[in-house]
């Protein structure tokens, strides 16, 4: 099998859970919190520790370290804060943070919260990096193909599928030296827990030249 076919294969898999079965596909994805699970107005208060490095807004006050919340779909949040819990995903501060968090209600209600945050937005950049950025999110690289392209699970504008997808997080607007560090985690296997490898796959099939280049063209979405 080619590495292509390999990745479309994957590509189909992953869709066919991401669309089929409504709610109850969902919910395997989210980890378990469907949209609406949650309370926001909970959720300001009990999220007073997160917003120390993501934001009261759910804007990062490192955006090399931290990532924007700000709009993010809550149970992406909540999911990736379940795998910090399992350890399916590995970050010293965060794996610290996240098992504070001993209540499933806690943590669906502060994924509320920052999912009704106004939704992060970038400034477009018309730098060459960036244009050359745009083609690979669209059209994906001579290497990966189309199925590489990011705006096939991302969205056209970076925004995700929707709010009861959670399986495609909002990269649209996210912090550009945090994509570019969770590129090269899933290229150096330093970070694993995307669903099917599929992340992976499509990092290793990108240079730093590229990464760098599609990070620059999402975070001014």
């Amino acid at each position: 099998m080619t590495k292509k076919i390999g990745m479309f294969a994957a590509l189909v898999a992953i869709t066919a859970a991401a669309f089929v079965g409504g709610v109850n596909a969902e919910t395997v994805i989210a980890g378990g919190m469907s949209e609406g699970d949650g309370d926001p107005k909970a959720g300001k208060s009990k999220s007073e520790l997160c917003q120390g490095c993501h934001g009261a807004e759910g804007i990062s006050i490192d955006p090399a370290t931290y990532p924007d919340l700000a709009g993010q779909f809550a149970g992406y949040i909540f999911k990736q804060v379940q795998d910090y819990q399992s350890g399916n995903r590995q970050d010293d501060t965060m794996s610290a943070m996240a098992s504070m968090v001993t209540s499933r209600q806690d943590l669906k209600d502060i994924s509320a919260y920052f999912a009704s945050r106004k939704q992060m937005k970038g400034k477009p950049s018309n730098s060459k990096v960036a244009k050359s950025g745009a083609r690979l999110y669209k059209k994906g690289n001579k290497k990966l193909g189309e199925y590489g392209a990011c705006g096939r699970c991302h969205g056209e504008d970076g925004k995700g599928q929707s709010k009861t997808n959670a399986l495609f997080p909002v990269i649209g607007g996210q912090q550009k030296a945090y994509l570019i560090k969770q590129l090269k985690d899933f290229k150096s296997g330093k970070r694993t827990n995307d669903p099917a490898g599929m992340m992976a796959m499509v990092a290793k099939g990108l240079s730093d030249k590229e990464i760098e280049a599609v990070s620059d063209y999402v975070a001014g979405l």
